[in-house]
């Protein structure tokens, strides 16, 4: 009998709905429960992906009830939601807002935590199995932790499944992150450990995936053999914000390159997998991770930049030393620059090049493959002096898509060949817009699906590439570029040093 598509379970293309759960925010009142996490599970909500039987318990300090949390949630969602505003859906799920008061060293508030959940297994039917997710600073994982675990809601037992996402940053070095990772495996077993970068949430990050290993165009000339070189951007036009306390003991490096870049790098990079599941795409991505070498000149291979004062957008923007909890000498990067290379026969020589910055003149994050120029043109010089690189741009924000770049002969009665692109634009081929990074997530948590999370070892790949970059950095001042600049001098002299220049987006 020919099996039914429609009732086939590995049928990717159906709606998956998790299992009867709660989910349980630790720090529900801060910026990320508020404009991400709340407005998330209204999304998901909408969407009909939430069981019926789901329930939403928050955990903070603040003195409310259920119906103080609610109002809360009802306002950041109806904000910062993604999909429209239902009155019916809102409803529903409000009848599934709980609240419990408490500071993190609170036996009492604790263990009211665990009888609560206890309580909704009887009224939400939830069936015991509970996600939580600590939107928390990295300091007090420990404390919540070993609470979790006093009260034994960390537990899995016979019928429910107990999982914990962790947010970045995953500790400040090598060292810190295998102290943060014996601490979390030491509650949770490692595949109930959900380390999340929401950046592998976005769409067009999972369509890198679907670009190389779907089509046979691509694939045979993904290589040294074709490629001279790969940039993966991510710039930003604001500043640091209220985020100086974070931000002053982070730093560029630590806070996108360590995490972001790299799992770009990764996934760029990396072989096809077996199969398309968790373990394989982790086991792959992982070669490229302990692959990937530093250059042996960091002096002119890996630059660091602090913004100054300038112009952005046709505003005056102060420089990073002038920003608020900001100290007059910080030697804090806004800016991280590095040549990489990946030690594989793909890519044996073929320089990959990262960069994060701050106040730079767009907010954009990208993935371009630069080709190497056709070995010979039978042309005339002058017939190809518009000509550059062919490229291949993976557009991850904003105008999601991807742009083809290459040569195209210009109209007229001469021969004369000139860059075009085609681009791919996610809004206008699709219908359905794509969902917000942290509606996969969540729902790949509460699915118990880990292919878009780093495991341990690939955290620690990435600080063994890190920390010897921070180690060079340490106790020197970072070259300073203008607000609305594309960074440092010495970033730009990093390229043309081989005869490369950056991608201007």
């Amino acid at each position: 009998m020919i099996p039914n598509p429609l009732r086939d379970p590995r049928d990717r293309r159906l709606p998956r709905v998790p299992e009867p759960c709660a989910l349980v925010v630790f720090g529900i009142t801060g910026d990320l429960a508020r404009k991400k996490l709340l407005p998330a599970v209204y999304d998901l909500a909408n969407r009909g992906l939430l069981p019926t039987n789901f329930a939403l318990l928050g955990f903070a300090r603040r003195d409310w009830g259920d119906t103080e949390f609610a109002e809360l949630a009802r306002d950041a969602i109806r904000q910062h939601a993604r999909t429209p505003w239902r009155e019916e859906v809102w409803e529903r799920l409000a009848g599934s807002v709980h609240f419990v008061q408490g500071s993190f060293d609170d036996d009492t508030a604790f263990d009211e935590l665990a009888e609560a959940l206890g309580e909704l297994e009887g009224s939400h039917g939830i069936g015991g199995n509970a996600a939580f997710y600590l939107s928390i600073p990295p300091s007090m994982f420990p404390v919540v932790l070993k609470q979790m675990q006093r009260t034994g809601m960390a537990e899995n037992t016979a019928g429910r499944w107990r999982r914990v996402v962790v947010e970045k940053p995953f500790g400040t070095d090598l060292a810190s992150s295998r102290e943060l990772n014996a601490l979390v495996d030491s509650v949770f077993s490692a595949d109930d450990v959900f380390r999340i970068d929401h950046y592998l949430g976005k769409e067009t990050v999972q369509n890198l995936l679907a670009l190389r290993f779907a089509n046979s165009l691509f694939e045979p000339i993904w290589n040294g053999h074709h490629v001279d070189s790969v940039q993966i951007t991510m710039a930003e036009d604001v500043g640091i914000g209220g985020r100086a306390s974070f931000y002053e003991k982070t730093g560029a490096a630590r806070d996108v390159l360590q995490n972001h870049l790299l799992q770009l790098l990764a996934l760029t990079a990396m072989e096809e997998p077996v199969e398309f599941s968790a373990e394989e795409i982790r086991t792959e991505k992982l070669k490229v991770l302990r692959a990937v070498s530093l250059p042996e000149d960091l002096a002119t291979s890996a630059i660091r930049g602090q913004y100054e004062q300038g112009w952005l957008a046709g505003q005056r923007a102060k420089g990073y030393r002038q920003e608020d909890g900001v100290a007059d000498d910080s030697t804090t990067e806004t800016y991280a620059a590095v040549r990489l290379g990946v030690e594989t026969r793909r890519w044996a020589g073929v320089p990959f090049y990262l960069r994060a910055g701050k106040r730079l003149p767009r907010r954009v994050t990208e993935i371009a493959l630069v080709f190497k120029r056709a070995p010979h043109l039978p042309f005339a010089d002058t017939d190809t002096e518009e000509l550059g690189n062919n490229q291949l741009v993976v557009r991850v924000q904003p105008d999601e898509g991807v742009t083809l770049k290459f040569g195209s002969k210009v109209p007229g009665s001469v021969m004369e060949v000139r860059d075009v692109s085609m681009d791919f634009l996610y809004g206008e081929q699709f219908t359905e817009t794509s969902p917000e990074a942290y509606e996969r997530l969540l729902l790949d948590v509460l699915l118990g699906d880990a292919t878009l999370f780093p495991r341990n070892a690939e955290v620690e790949a990435s600080w063994a590439v890190i920390d010897p970059l921070e180690e060079f950095w340490a106790g020197s001042d970072p070259e300073p570029y203008r607000a609305g600049e594309w960074g440092p001098r010495a970033a730009d002299a990093m390229l043309a040093a081989e005869g490369r220049r950056w991608r201007r987006p």
